[in-house]
């Protein structure tokens, strides 16, 4: 089984990259831009915060009080799916305060966080990875895609602003 998985995961962080390549470097760049960024994850996307605050190579300059931020930061946003209430109201407000703002979440019909996002990042992740015995589906490592995209994007954020050192 654990076969299974890593080659259905390593197949999801590879459409991921494809997809969404120029994505990372375009979101890298507006968050990049920012004097400070703010990062907010839904439920199981949490991980993604405590990643960048507490984990071994933090994110410099990373918030989480995302209510403090201006027009002069950047928001990461990180939710399982594009059509996600509480990030798409979230969205709304940010737009309304004209605060540039990643979204990172798996793009579903009539979700609007996508149309929100100054850039969106797909996770690709419509169904779990694994089959089991009666045709349903079973799986669904959210975070661990969603922590892909965010060091993608820190390990581009952290090249720009080397240049600038």
């Amino acid at each position: 089984m654990m076969k299974m998985f890593t080659t259905q995961l390593t197949g999801l962080f590879k459409r991921i990259e494809d997809k969404g390549e120029f994505s990372f470097e375009d979101g890298a760049r507006l968050l990049a831009q920012g004097q400070s960024i703010y990062l907010v994850g839904f439920r199981e996307m949490k991980a993604v915060e405590f990643e960048a605050l507490e984990g071994a190579e933090p994110l410099k300059g990373a918030l989480t009080n995302v209510e403090a931020a201006t027009s002069a930061d950047r928001v990461l946003l990180f939710t399982r799916n594009s059509d996600d209430p509480e990030a798409v109201e979230l969205a709304g407000t940010l737009k309304e305060k004209d605060i540039p703002f990643v979204a990172v979440s798996t793009s579903v019909p009539d979700g609007k966080l996508a149309e929100l996002a100054d850039v969106h990042i797909d996770l690709q992740l419509t169904k779990g990875l694994l089959p089991d015995d009666f045709g349903n589906r079973y799986g669904y490592p959210s975070s661990m895609a969603a922590l892909y995209v965010y060091y993608g994007l820190k390990f581009t954020i952290d090249e720009i602003l080397a240049e600038y050192e």
